[in-house]
């Protein structure tokens, strides 16, 4: 997403797994909050644990890849009732971010959850996975892993790139005045870099990935951090709907009736994941339920914040 404004954040200094206290944003106010690191396959990830409520403690699977945990900040407010453990994946935000590429993997990121749930004691958890961590959740359980896992939580959610990118074609020809098939000719005529080219993505994006206008500040903070991930680079791609990374054909449609824990799907009227692939996921989910919230698009979190922590609070009480 480099048309956003980037301001990469410094990674903060610490040794791995030490846990501190840390100054409590507007969502976290008055409740516990510590953060630290923790060592996984590669480097340092940075985590942070809001709240201490006796409710199943809830594992926050941020997107991109690459994009942080900042966006998912609102659900810090679910700390009311049950620890909330955020954490920045490697290669983006507060984690560390080695230049090797060949780390940049899917498996890698799948033992990276394993790794956080060791150095945290999360032996007992529910699940919450948006965008590309919806993707990571699912391969997380498909392989086996999900041992204590009592619910999860799938967002804006995919069970197969291809699936996705088809959808999200259907979209670009949608867009109004011919826009699609102006960007599809700058595409073919490698003008990718133009003016004109960021200006149709971000059409794209103030439709189909946030419709709130302007991006509160920990949203920015993510899409200023996607910009520079070399995990969004190496995984995903250049932007959100030319995905050529790593992750561009995984697919697990045909696996989906491993996963037999209760399970929430949400998404937008807008997503970019279009609901064709959400319904896949509800359909593939023996007893999962799918909300669609109306007016929103992917970033459910950050353009009804408070209608949708009150979705995700009503499903794990």
């Amino acid at each position: 997403m480099t048309e956003f404004r980037i301001d990469r954040r410094t990674a903060l200094g610490g040794m791995a797994g030490a846990a501190l206290t840390a100054a409590a944003p507007a969502w976290a106010k008055g409740r516990k909050v510590e953060e630290g690191y923790a060592q996984v396959p590669g480097g340092r990830i940075w985590w942070r644990r809001v709240g201490a409520g006796a409710g199943l403690p809830i594992l926050l699977l941020h997107g991109g890849p690459g994009a942080g945990h900042d966006y998912l900040e609102p659900l810090e407010a679910l700390g009311a009732d049950r620890p909330v453990i955020f954490y920045d994946q490697l290669g983006c935000g507060r984690a560390d971010s080695p230049p090797d590429e060949r780390l940049y993997t899917i498996q890698r990121s799948v033992d990276e959850v394993d790794a956080v749930r060791k150095a945290l004691g999360l032996q007992r958890l529910a699940l919450y996975g948006h965008s590309w961590g919806s993707m990571l959740a699912i391969e997380y359980l498909c392989q086996g892993r999900g041992a204590g896992v009592e619910k999860l939580i799938l967002g804006g959610a995919l069970a197969s790139v291809p699936q996705t990118m088809a959808g999200q074609q259907r979209l670009i020809d949608a867009l109004p005045n011919g826009a699609g098939r102006r960007l599809h000719a700058l595409e073919a005529a490698g003008k990718t870099d133009t003016p004109e080219y960021q200006k149709l993505v971000q059409l794209f994006y103030d439709r189909h990935v946030c419709r709130r206008k302007p991006y509160p500040a920990y949203a920015q903070r993510s899409f200023d951090i996607l910009g520079k991930s070399i995990a969004y680079r190496v995984m995903n791609g250049p932007n959100e709907f030319t995905i050529t990374g790593v992750i561009k054909d995984w697919d697990r449609r045909k696996d989906l009736g491993a996963i037999r824990i209760p399970t929430l799907i949400t998404t937008g009227e807008f997503d970019e994941v279009t609901l064709d692939c959400h319904e896949t996921i509800r359909d593939g989910i023996r007893g999962s339920k799918l909300v669609v919230m109306p007016g929103c698009s992917h970033l459910n979190m950050v353009e009804k914040p408070a209608a949708y922590v009150g979705i995700l609070r009503g499903w794990l009480a």
